[in-house]
């Protein structure tokens, strides 16, 4: 139902903040009995695109020539290149190195968040085609307040150029400090509710809802609601400020 026109979606010159009554369904090329939700590309100012994908039972999508990391929130997928297969189920994930041709099938109805970046290629070592359980990531404290909990879901290994973390919020606990830092963010709220400040502005924010914060934009998280929050966030990594893909 239209509320007169009121959203909390907001678009600013450092965030975006996407709310699931805006969200626009369309497929993209190569999928087949399957949407995308796009939260954020190039074409608002961001240097990767993060997307939603929701899957029928027989639905498929073949990856682009970028670097992906796939994320699935619930259903299965069966991800299939030449490196190998792996079936995944809500929160388990996979990165797909750029140019696999990677084949990706539901075999049930899902959905599943999509990371695409171009790679920064360098002399060292060559990204790897990766999964994993997110539940099976042993976490570590957040530096500042330990009872916020952070799963890396990356190898630590330099051939990365990004990296995609889980944190867990306890009720009541904050970010120690504003944030602003030349990295970007793509932040997925994935249970539990709080406020965000971005800029100078303050946003209650949910589960299903996407933030999008461009390099220096403040940044502080309070969880608030009657459950913990924890949210998906994807960060460049592992490169020099001046590199360029």
């Amino acid at each position: 139902m239209q509320n007169l026109g009121f959203t909390r979606s907001a678009n600013r010159q450092d965030h975006l903040l996407h709310t699931p009554d805006t969200f626009v369904r369309a497929p993209l090329p190569g999928m087949q009995n399957a949407t995308a939700i796009v939260h954020v590309a190039p074409a608002r100012g961001a240097g990767f695109l993060q997307y939603t994908v929701e899957f029928n039972a027989d639905g498929s999508f073949e990856s682009g020539p970028a670097q992906t990391f796939i994320y699935v929130l619930e259903g299965e997928l069966a991800v299939t290149l030449d490196e190998g297969e792996c079936k995944l189920s809500a929160n388990h994930y996979t990165y797909v190195p750029r140019n696999a041709d990677a084949r990706v099938t539901a075999t049930k109805a899902a959905r599943a968040v999509f990371i695409e970046k171009p790679e920064i290629i360098t002399d060292g070592p060559i990204p790897a085609f990766f999964h994993g359980n997110e539940l099976s990531v042993t976490p570590t404290p957040l530096p500042g307040e330990a009872s916020i909990e952070v799963r890396t879901l990356f190898p630590a290994d330099s051939a990365y150029d990004f990296a995609v973390n889980t944190m867990t919020y306890p009720l009541g606990a904050t970010l120690p400090m504003v944030e602003i830092h030349v990295m970007e963010h793509g932040l997925l709220m994935l249970e539990g509710e709080g406020i965000y400040r971005l800029g100078e502005h303050w946003y209650p924010v949910k589960a299903g809802d996407f933030i999008w914060m461009a390099p220096y934009c403040p940044q502080w998280y309070g969880a608030l609601g009657k459950t913990p929050s924890r949210y998906l966030i994807y960060k460049d990594w592992n490169r020099h400020p001046l590199d360029v893909e």
